[in-house]
């Protein structure tokens, strides 16, 4: 049984791509810019709000200034659209309420700008669940770097080495992030890559739905 579990947040908790799309190409309408489909953005998201903008614009609008500006445009359109069409995936309400009841200590480890992060968990889920939510901060390094999973756990007391805390997300992006903090990771195959992806990223365990992740944390 894990005892300690992070939770990677778009994705994972919650199917966030829709709003993330719509907002990232009400950007690009405004300029005149291509716009991409929901399934090309699940592949501009994982690294960042910073790299999403920098990943829809067009290379003639990648100068640091371009950028920066662009960034406060989407900011700004996901801020008041960020809870159109996000939802919880299937069952993930009721499991962390199950795993809460067991003892299993929460915490949310995201790229997404912590405000957004911070915003979006509290409107979907009982923030009582999770001892700890953290997004994107200034000065710290965007997963997969190591140290904000570190000081993550830090905060929460918990030891990579005990080998009873678990990461959970659904990219390779979170398969490195738990591995270059000395954890194991659980791939879930619902979000928004491939089961192939999360494989070659070295997943030790992969879960379907809700009630197979379930089975991989608390070991039954």
């Amino acid at each position: 049984m894990y005892k300690t579990v992070l939770f990677d947040l778009d994705g994972t908790l919650l199917n966030t791509i829709d709003d993330l799309a719509d907002s990232a190409n009400r950007v690009c309408a405004a300029h005149g810019w291509p716009q991409f489909t929901p399934a090309q953005y699940c592949y501009f998201v994982g690294n960042g709000i910073p790299k999403l903008v920098e990943r829809f614009s067009p290379e003639a609008a990648r100068t640091p200034a371009q950028l920066a500006a662009t960034l406060r445009e989407f900011d700004a359109q996901y801020g008041a659209h960020m809870f159109d069409k996000t939802a919880p995936y299937p069952g993930m309400p009721q499991l962390l309420a199950r795993l809460h009841a067991r003892g299993v200590r929460m915490a949310v480890y995201s790229n997404k700008a912590d405000e957004f992060a911070g915003e979006v968990v509290a409107r979907y889920f009982d923030p009582a669940l999770f001892a700890l939510v953290r997004g994107a901060r200034p000065g710290v390094p965007t997963k997969p770097a190591p140290e904000g999973t570190r000081a993550l756990l830090a905060a929460l007391g918990a030891d990579p080495a005990a080998g009873d805390v678990l990461y959970v997300g659904d990219s390779n992006v979170d398969v490195a992030t738990a591995h270059n903090a000395g954890l194991p990771c659980c791939g879930v195959l619902w979000g928004f890559r491939t089961k192939q992806e999360l494989q070659d990223a070295g997943a030790e365990y992969l879960a379907a739905d809700a009630a197979a992740l379930e089975r991989v944390i608390l070991g039954k």
